[in-house]
């Protein structure tokens, strides 16, 4: 039976998989279930082994299922004929690390082989192919075969036969592993622009931070068991509490933040954020003024490393205060390390715009934008360039906190990727940055009854 246009095209239902027989058997995936829309783009994140390509040839009806419910475009696979499988294979495109191209045929002829097995005449199917292999900027390599071509040009290949015959579904397995930077972009754009205009689900498991803005959802496999993102954010809370706590009394983690390779800051900042939320909810903490410095030394280190990263001179964080309506510069340093806490307006300033429109803004020549605010440019000595700032909401989706890039070094400006990398930084930041400014106002608030409390009565006049 075909799927209705209102049914979810892929629906998984307490998914569990196995690999091995008797002492040998070993579980894969255990309990997984997720739904995706038509027109949706899900990436799948989780360390090599979790269980990500596993679950992905399930969906493709390449593996069989064992337990549980693995429902593609309106067709339950388990326990699925041969014929029911093929016919839902017809509809799937996929793109796996293995290019899979037959290196006796043209590049050409190897996106034609998948369209004329599925019944498309020659001279469409030659069509066709041409078309995509020029989307994937492969025009010039029409006719060439597998063994001439670079790796990352036969990924392309494998990508253009997987798009070539208008599939409902794509599977991609790493489809960027392969390709630089401009290469990557490009491909995940076109399935994008499939996804977008022509309403295909595309399941993407990818290592590659580069493309995860183009994703409606990122879910996390680990250990063969499926999270959402904020399941993951808030899971092991106790352990991280922890371990900042003992941490902090040497300063360690503010050393491995500085000193890490850049590929473990994201798992680092992660960290940090397993237990953000039970701060919010253990208030206690907050009384604690040692507690809150490393909290704030913390953020701090994470917020210049990833300056770091991205390559600015300067990075920052704005504390929005609505009650005086101002922002509150906190997390910066001038040079020499001396930190810098400054209050402006908050309709005053580039930050200020992003706090107050939730909108992120990248300016390319700071003062010849009218938003530009130099005033704090001549409270710490530093000249503004370039801009890049982004909202970082709380868990209500308001605005709380701004964070700013400054200065592209080398004099670029910033672009779409810095811009991409940021608002993701920016979200794994929020509940560790909501936990901090959450246990700084609720000991202002403390100060302030303690002010009240021991100030005398006036006198009656």
């Amino acid at each position: 039976m075909a799927a209705s246009s209102a049914e979810a095209p892929i629906q998984l239902e307490g998914v569990n998989h196995y690999f091995g027989a008797g002492a040998l058997r070993k579980q894969i995936l255990h309990g997984v279930s997720v739904e995706l829309r038509a027109g949706e783009i899900v990436i799948v994140t989780g360390p090599s082994g979790s269980g990500k390509t596993t679950m992905l040839t399930l969906i493709g009806a390449l593996r069989s299922a064992q337990e549980g419910s693995v429902r593609v475009l309106g067709e339950q696979l388990r326990g699925a004929s041969p014929s029911t499988l093929e016919r839902v294979r017809r509809d799937i495109g996929y793109i796996f690390q293995a290019h899979n191209l037959l290196d006796a045929l043209s590049a050409t002829q190897n996106v034609m082989l998948s369209l004329l097995l599925d019944r498309v005449s020659k001279r469409e199917s030659r069509k066709r192919a041409r078309e995509w292999l020029e989307a994937v900027g492969l025009g010039e390599r029409l006719d060439h075969h597998p063994s001439q071509l670079s790796g990352g040009q036969r990924q392309r290949v494998a990508i253009a036969r997987a798009l070539a015959g208008s599939p409902r579904i794509v599977l991609a397995d790493e489809p960027t592993a392969s390709l630089d930077k401009q290469s990557g972009r490009e491909v995940v754009d076109l399935m994008q622009g499939l996804a977008r205009k022509q309403g295909v689900t595309v399941l993407l498991v990818t290592h590659d931070n580069r493309i995860l803005d183009i994703a409606d959802r990122i879910v996390h496999l680990e250990d063969g068991r499926l999270t959402t993102f904020t399941e993951h954010v808030t899971a092991n809370t106790q352990h991280m509490m922890g371990m900042l706590a003992r941490n902090n009394r040497k300063g360690d983690l503010q050393r491995r933040v500085a000193e890490a390779p850049a590929a473990e800051l994201p798992g680092l900042l992660e960290q940090a954020t397993h237990g953000a939320e039970e701060f919010l909810r253990v208030t206690e903490l907050s009384q604690d003024d040692a507690f809150q410095s490393m909290f704030e030394e913390v953020l701090a280190a994470f917020t210049r490393r990833f300056g770091e990263e991205a390559g600015a001179e300067r990075a920052s964080v704005f504390l929005v205060d609505r009650a005086r309506r101002e922002l509150w510069l906190k997390l910066a340093q001038e040079e020499g390390g001396k930190p810098v806490d400054l209050r402006m307006p908050l309709d005053r300033g580039i930050a200020g715009h992003v706090a107050t429109s939730g909108e992120c803004l990248r300016v390319d020549d700071a003062y010849a934008s009218p938003l530009f605010n130099p005033e704090v440019d001549r409270a710490t000595g530093f000249k503004t360039r370039s801009v890049l700032c982004v909202p970082i909401l709380d868990r209500g989706g308001e605005v709380f906190a701004v964070a700013q890039l400054l200065n592209k070094r080398g004099g670029a400006a910033f672009g779409a990727e810095d811009e991409a990398r940021f608002r993701e930084f920016a979200r794994g930041l929020a509940p560790v940055l909501e936990a901090w400014a959450r246990m700084g106002a609720l000991e202002a608030r403390r100060a302030e009854l303690r002010e009240v409390a021991n100030t005398p009565p006036r006198a009656a006049v």
